[in-house]
């Protein structure tokens, strides 16, 4: 296939040949999936099969052929990402691992060419800390049982791929592949009930247990292999502490912001099941090992520290599990011992469970020690091969998931807590309307004193009201989990929505109140982050002050110290030197303030606020990191991995990242081993190279510019909020009636249920504007921006333009406003206007986005010199692919519409549930072709 640095493919070529592999793919899936269609009788909809006929089929057939859609456009999907990876393979291939761009090859490369030593780097590579977190609220449209289906499809394209197939053996594959479809059209799409907790939890599980821990191993392969490509000493990153930290978080389960269904006993439930899922991928890798290391006593005598370990296990297990023939292998012995001891049960047929035994490990460091011991002991006789091999991975494995998996946040609503605290205030003879009442600085003055003092508001078991009883009951869960396993498992206590320092304040008298706050010599301190959560535009330009007042508050500073000095500090991984810089996190989302205000306005803001946030933390002499909740959609944070990394302020990552995977986008990209490797290592080694490569400096923002051009377009998008009949419109224009009945995600559309746009949540706004392919949070009021300061100061802007690619910002946002752009649809947004009722109400909004829709387009393609996409032909080819299909699907869901909504107005609710199923599928085939909900 070629060697390294061998140019005998052309990037052109490569292109080609992909977007030839697509076309080539889909044909394939199609023509089996018609087989399947037809052998089941269904030889009408195998003929209407999408890019073979148009959408249409009789009133009967709606459902099945809308059905048949939505695995169509799945199907592309996969034959899209399975392109991808081979494209990544052939071009590493053919031009060796330094052509991938933002992986690891490509990152060293640059970095070495910046003039950074092997040294540096490889110090530097100890200190990444990356931290992926995967959130409670799934947008995800696909039922799990497909989601499966999905990865056996992938792997059998894989499978189909190997040149080495025989004509037998490709049989054989197309009669899986044909089988894997029967079951997939059998299993049916729709989610006609919402989710409960327990099913996203065990979706999520699937990813930690059975996902990540290859992933790991492969990126850390990936990057040897870079390392070695590089002609570098591999000592200098042979040992598994030397490599990134890579750690995963979870709120499926603590994240209870509006979500009535999340309880202290869901909580319960889902760190017990974090941690038996760790124990058995603990036991996996063990046993792995086992099967491996079958070194024998008549070849090399086993030296005095294994003898003498093994004597000890022999003792502590009554050396259950292990038969007398293993004492000839005494590393085999080592490792069934050493499994023994794990708190888990595994009998065959039955669920495992987990089991305490007075000698069973509690903790994962005693585990560790014991691997260490196993790794000397090979070491003393020279199997420094296998120790890389067998038993590096091992540790790699337990420094990652640990016994707990991943981190599990505790989030809260701020309002939430200030009716649990004056419900406490309540119940101890205090007055807790009056501190509803109040003001922020006598709320702040109040909060203060009662830090000043370790005595609780009530004894243990009062119940004092339903938010107080909710709050309280979950910190006990903490507590109790503490006290058995320490702080191991255990992430944030985040406060969305904070819009002031008592916010967070508040939460610190609520964990007093359960034993979550201790008594310390120098006074309370909290056992757990406090973490704020700056949402809104508003919020997130108070954040700075906010920042200083609280990192100014004795107990933050007390609890940062107490929590940074636990021996189960899970949030930095590893111990840190006395007196060492206090770190605190700060989430920050991208949902809310693009829903307020635009995406050109939240961009900018979370920039400043970023930047100011860290100044003021850093005169204060701590350290922030942040964790951004990106969602799943550019309008709400998402766009290229590496891209987002080198467009973050600059001095605001040191190396230290935490950010969300949300919706849909958790199955994109992790669904299959080899894209989840890809995604990972773009996070990896991303963040590597802008660790070494901002250490240098960063070319000052236009910020007097960025902010004259966030202003202008807040004021565009904000005033076509606040038209009179704005909601009337958007309730009608989109279809945000039916995703609101969609079994999509377990939470409420709603934060408490009123009609308001305040009240509706991100997701679903973001979600009805993609479905009838307006993307309106996407780009509306950049055209007006950009034109303005075109017009007023146009030796500005035609900086903006020259400069754009040595501002990776700018580059960033408004290659992300073309991507939204691009993949609006004017005439189908024509189309979903014809749902409006009123003529005149209609022709008012649409006037005033099909003018911003021109404006923008007009503007944005001369700033970029020419049409958007044209540098970008595999994203025009994908857009190109779904639109004839999609089309047809759009129109059907109007027709949908107009009759679901006629009958709710006429009050023939019997006849419209029947038209439900039909119109959850439109939903589900749409959001399959455009490959994104929320």
């Amino acid at each position: 296939m070629g060697t390294k640095g061998e140019k005998s493919v052309s990037e052109e070529e490569l292109r080609s040949a992909g977007l030839e592999k697509i076309d080539r793919d889909l044909q394939f899936l199609l023509e089996c999936f018609a087989e399947v269609l037809t052998s089941l009788g269904e030889r009408q909809l195998a003929n209407a099969l999408p890019w073979r006929a148009e959408f249409s089929a009789s009133e009967r057939m709606q459902q099945k052929l809308l059905q048949v859609y939505s695995i169509s456009f799945q199907l592309l999907n996969l034959v899209e990402e399975n392109t991808a990876a081979y494209v990544r393979r052939v071009r590493e291939t053919k031009l060796g691992i330094t052509a991938e761009s933002g992986l690891w090859g490509e990152q060293l490369s640059k970095l070495s060419k910046q003039g950074h030593g092997q040294a540096d780097i490889a110090r530097v590579l100890s200190s990444i800390h990356v931290e992926p977190v995967l959130t409670a609220h799934p947008t995800e449209a696909k039922r799990t049982s497909v989601l499966e289906q999905h990865r056996s499809l992938y792997q059998l394209l894989r499978k189909r791929e190997n040149e080495k197939l025989t004509p037998a053996g490709h049989r054989s594959v197309r009669r899986e592949i044909v089988a894997c479809l029967e079951r997939l059209w059998r299993t049916g799409e729709t989610l006609l009930d919402k989710p409960d907790v327990a099913t996203e939890r065990s979706a999520v599980l699937y990813y930690l247990s059975d996902v990540f821990p290859q992933v790991l191993h492969r990126v850390d392969q990936r990057l040897e292999q870079s390392w070695e490509d590089a002609g570098w000493d591999e000592a200098l990153i042979a040992d598994p502490a030397t490599r990134p930290k890579l750690q995963f978080g979870c709120w499926v389960g603590g994240d209870r912001d509006g979500h009535p269904l999340v309880t202290a006993e869901t909580t319960q439930e889902t760190l017990r099941e974090l941690r038996l899922k760790a124990l058995l991928v603990a036991r996996r890798e063990l046993r792995e090992a086992h099967g491996r290391l079958s070194l024998s006593v008549d070849v090399q005598a086993a030296p005095a520290m294994l003898e003498q370990r093994l004597r000890e296990l022999r003792d502590e297990t009554g050396g259950e599990g292990v038969g007398i023939s293993t004492r000839q292998e005494p590393w085999r012995e080592f490792l069934l011992l050493l499994e023994a001891k794990l708190p888990v049960e595994v009998e065959r047929g039955r669920k495992a469970t987990i089991r305490e035994h007075t000698f069973s490990y509690r903790k994962v460091e005693e585990l560790k020690q014991d691997v260490l011991l196993l790794r000397d002991s090979l070491l003393a006789v020279g199997a420094a091969r296998l120790v890389a091999s067998d038993i590096n991975p091992i540790l790699r494995t337990l420094d990652v998931f640990a016994f707990h998996l991943a981190a599990l946040d505790i989030r809260q609503n701020s309002r939430f807590h200030e009716l649990a605290l004056a419900q406490l205030m309540d119940a101890a003879g205090l007055d807790g309307r009056a501190f509803l009442e109040s003001d922020d600085a006598t709320r702040t003055e109040f909060l203060f004193k009662e830090l000043e003092s370790p005595r609780p508001f009530t004894i243990a078991a009062t119940r004092s009201g339903p938010e107080a009883d909710a709050v309280l009951s979950c910190y006990r869960v903490l507590v109790d989990h503490i006290t058995n396993y320490g702080s191991d498992g255990l992430g944030a206590l985040i406060v969305s929505m904070t819009r002031s320092v008592s916010d967070l304040l508040v939460v610190y008298v609520l964990a007093r109140e359960t034993g979550l706050a201790r008594s310390t010599p120098e006074g309370l301190a909290c056992m757990l982050p406090v973490v704020p959560l700056f949402e809104t535009i508003d919020d997130l330009q108070a954040a700075p002050e906010i920042m200083r007042e609280f990192l100014s508050h004795p107990m933050t500073v007390r609890s940062l110290r107490m929590q940074q000095n636990s021996p189960h500090d899970i949030s930095k991984n590893s111990e840190k030197p006395k007196g060492a810089q206090l770190v605190q996190q700060v989430m920050i989302g991208y949902s809310d303030s693009n829903k307020d205000s635009g995406i050109l306005a939240s961009q900018w803001t979370l920039q400043r606020s970023q930047e100011l946030q860290r100044e003021i933390a850093q005169a204060l002499g701590f350290r922030l990191r942040f964790f951004h909740g990106r969602g799943g959609t550019i309008s709400r944070g998402a766009g290229p991995t590496h891209r987002f990394l080198e467009a973050l302020p600059h001095g605001t990552v040191n190396g230290d990242i935490r950010l969300t995977e949300q919706g849909e986008t958790i199955s994109q990209k992790y669904n299959n081993v080899s894209t989840a490797t890809y995604n990972v290592e773009l996070l990896l080694a991303g963040l590597t190279s802008l660790s070494l490569d901002r250490s240098k400096g960063a070319e000052k923002l236009p910020t007097d510019e960025l902010q004259l051009l966030s202003q202008w377009s807040r004021e565009k998008y904000r005033a076509l909020l606040a038209e009179q009949g704005f909601m009337d419109f958007y309730a009608q224009v989109t279809p945000i009636d039916a995703l609101e009945i969609s079994g999509i995600g377990s939470r409420p559309a709603r934060r408490t249920g009123r009609r308001s746009l305040e009240d509706l949540r991100a997701i679903p706004w973001v979600f009805s504007w993609t479905q009838c392919r307006f993307y309106l949070p996407g780009w509306f009021g950049v055209g007006t921006a950009l034109t303005r300061l075109k017009s007023e100061q146009r030796d500005a802007y035609l900086k903006l333009c020259r400069k754009r690619p040595d501002w990776p910002f700018v580059n960033y946002v408004l290659t992300n406003v073309a991507t939204s752009l691009a993949s609006t649809n004017l005439e189908m947004m024509q189309t979903y206007a014809g749902l409006v009722g009123d003529k005149a109400l209609r022709r008012k909004f649409m006037d005033i986005i099909e003018s911003e829709h021109e404006l923008t387009q007009q503007v944005l393609g001369e700033f970029f010199g020419g049409e958007t996409l044209r540098g970008r032909p595999r994203m025009a080819k994908t857009l190109a692919l779904r639109e004839q299909p999609l089309r047809g699907l759009h129109i059907h869901q109007v027709r949908l519409l107009k009759k679901w909504r006629m009958l709710m107005r006429k009050g023939e609710h019997a006849e419209a549930n029947r038209l439900r199923p039909h119109l959850l599928l439109s939903v589900n085939a749409i959001a399959s072709g455009l490959r994104t909900t929320g």
